[in-house]
């Protein structure tokens, strides 16, 4: 008798148990989802054939392609963003071999304009650029240089447009229409508890101070964000420089450029969790080390442009 009881008590412990671990198993699923892309900026891919400045822009060919080795070799990535500067020049003819190249990635592809990529009184206008992308990239479903799309349960992508097509100049603004649209966007995003993700080519938070080079309406741009306190995540490039800064809950990312020292980019993995964001980030640098050390002797600072171990590989936990 005292063993039937035994095991029978033990056959309710044990099923009691495992229904235990199966519902935690389920809720812990049910309040996580998790994100995973890469993050490429300032590629200039370019038909030159010497460098110029810091950028070894004769390698850029060669450069972009061990980087889409890379990225093919990368699992279960949910899409690839370049937050600008595609190409060194806005010629058509560069165009078409970038796209090509990024269509041979076995993820989705997705960019926003960098002030390299659109031409001032020439062809490459925002409007020729965006009915180019909806020709050859499968993924570019949207009518307006600025858009958004959920790639998973919990995320909000963001993409905007900061050139300036009025005049020749390497600073960056947000038009009203899209600030306005953003407040929209950040307003879904909240209601849906997603996570926003805002690509732009140039950043909120400077990685170093660059008077030619920084968004001239930042505080509008941060007058909209300050209306949430949720965790959100802006991925940036134009300035070549690794930067990973937390200022209250806005995460401001600064990706490198292929083309120039360290020659680099980002895996990066966000988890939605119920009351924490987790994002991790992978530095990947090129396999090319021979042109990397060539670039680092091009560039004034490769400490900037490098970052520090923190703005490279690193896991930031921002709570809700």
């Amino acid at each position: 008798m005292k063993n039937q009881k035994r095991n029978i008590f033990g056959k309710i412990f044990y099923w009691t148990l495992f229904t235990l671990c199966v519902f935690a198993g389920v809720s812990a699923f049910s309040a996580c989802n998790t994100l995973k892309f890469a993050h490429i900026s300032d590629v200039h891919l370019s038909d030159k054939k010497i460098d110029t400045s810091y950028k070894v822009l004769a390698s850029s060919r060669e450069l972009f392609d061990d980087e889409i080795k890379q990225l093919n070799e990368i699992k279960d990535l949910d899409f690839v963003f370049v937050s600008g500067d595609m190409t060194d020049k806005p010629k058509t003819d560069m165009i078409e071999e970038f796209d090509a190249k990024m269509n041979t990635l076995n993820a989705p592809w997705y960019s926003a304009f960098g002030n390299h990529d659109i031409s001032i009184g020439g062809e490459i206008t925002k409007e020729k650029y965006v009915e180019i992308l909806q020709k050859n990239n499968p993924n570019f479903k949207f009518d307006k240089p600025y858009y958004s799309f959920s790639p998973k349960k919990g995320f909000r992508v963001i993409a905007l447009d900061g050139v300036i097509d009025d005049a020749i100049t390497a600073n960056g603004r947000i038009s009203e229409e899209q600030l306005s649209w953003l407040d929209e966007e950040l307003s879904k995003a909240k209601e849906n508890d997603e996570v926003p993700l805002i690509f732009l080519h140039f950043p909120l938070h400077e990685p170093f101070p660059s008077f030619h080079h920084k968004m001239l309406n930042a505080d509008e741009f941060k007058k909209v964000l300050k209306k949430y306190d949720m965790p959100i995540a802006i991925f940036s490039g134009h300035y070549h420089a690794t930067k990973i800064t937390k200022r209250g809950n806005i995460l401001h990312v600064s990706t490198p450029s292929l083309v120039s020292y360290p020659n680099a980019f980002r895996i990066v993995t966000v988890t939605n969790l119920k009351k924490k964001v987790v994002f991790n980030f992978v530095f990947k640098e090129t396999n090319l080390k021979e042109i990397q050390k060539k670039a680092k002797l091009l560039t004034f600072s490769s400490k900037i442009y490098a970052g520090g171990d923190d703005d490279q590989n690193a896991t930031v936990v921002m709570d809700k």
